[in-house]
């Protein structure tokens, strides 16, 4: 008796590939002819943009490069950083992604532009706990024209090749090559995030708005329970403005969806419970306690 054909199922999570880790790769090999200065080096509240670029992607990935044209090398402002110098020929971004990818063609590239002063921890938090390792690459879509975006994205080890055909085929644009080569495209959730700047006119605004908003700063934050399950991590370093458990508690709960009130929760700053209205201060270490069952 001859039996149906058995369907092929997908294997156990735990027997399939695991997901090739992420390195960081801050673009800073621009021209800036637009600008007419070094955006890397243009500063905001005392820092750099290439600065801040490459501290915020180091709370997230254990290697952060920077990548730069071969007349950089040495300059004073990149110097200080772990550089990859781009390696193929031709211009643009798109070269310094394929330098990267071939520098190190075993790890997946979270790749942000130097001039997005308003990427925040909201935003590369969500990259990458949407990442698609199957993907030529995880992307957000522009805010302004729906379209993707290559210089805050992760680009994985499969889009080597696809790109060295792609820029053979005279292909220059890494926007239109995410457009046509199956990467997932994320709907942003801090909107402002991939916010650039390229003009002198931008830059002003860009630091007046700065100006104008509480000055950011670092917690650290830990989960437990439900919370825990929820964040996908027990504990974090963030940069915030919240001044209050309850502004941090109310950033949070839109981030990842908590579904407990703040008055199921207790909160304790320093390892000493507090009340939500407590003044928050740079390196804090903040704790939301759940309810736990039998407790």
């Amino acid at each position: 008796m001859t039996g149906h054909p058995t369907p092929t199922s997908a294997p156990p999570r735990s027997q399939r590939p695991a997901a090739p880790p992420v390195f960081g790769l801050v673009l800073a090999g621009g021209l800036s002819s637009r600008m007419r200065r070094d955006k890397a080096t243009l500063e905001y509240r005392g820092k750099s943009q290439l600065e801040r670029a490459v501290e915020l992607a180091a709370r997230y990935l254990p290697e952060v490069f920077v990548s730069v044209r071969a007349g950089q090398a040495a300059d004073p402002s990149r110097v200080r950083y772990p550089l990859i110098v781009d390696s193929v020929p031709g211009e643009g971004p798109i070269v310094g992604i394929r330098s990267a990818l071939a520098a190190r063609p075993e790890v997946a590239w979270l790749v942000l532009a130097c001039d997005l002063p308003f990427l925040s921890d909201a935003a590369l938090s969500q990259l990458l706990a949407e990442r698609d390792s199957t993907a030529s690459a995880t992307a957000f879509r522009s805010a302004h024209d729906g379209l993707p975006e290559p210089l805050c994205a992760i680009w994985e080890p499969q889009s080597a090749a696809e790109l060295a055909a792609y820029q053979a085929a005279d292909g220059r644009c890494p926007r239109k090559f995410l457009m046509r080569h199956g990467a997932k495209i994320l709907e942003p959730r801090d909107r402002r995030a991939l916010d650039n700047i390229n003009t002198p006119d931008e830059y002003r605004e860009a630091s007046l708005s700065f100006d104008g908003e509480a000055s950011a700063m670092q917690l650290k934050i830990q989960y437990y329970a439900l919370m825990r399950e929820q964040a996908g991590r027990s504990d974090e370093t963030l940069e915030t403005t919240a001044s209050t458990p309850a502004d941090l508690y109310s950033e949070l709960k839109a981030r990842y969806g908590f579904t407990l009130s703040r008055e199921q929760l207790k909160v304790a700053v320093n390892s000493e419970f507090a009340s939500w209205s407590h003044r928050l201060a740079a390196g804090d270490s903040v704790v939301f306690i759940p309810p736990v069952a039998g407790g």
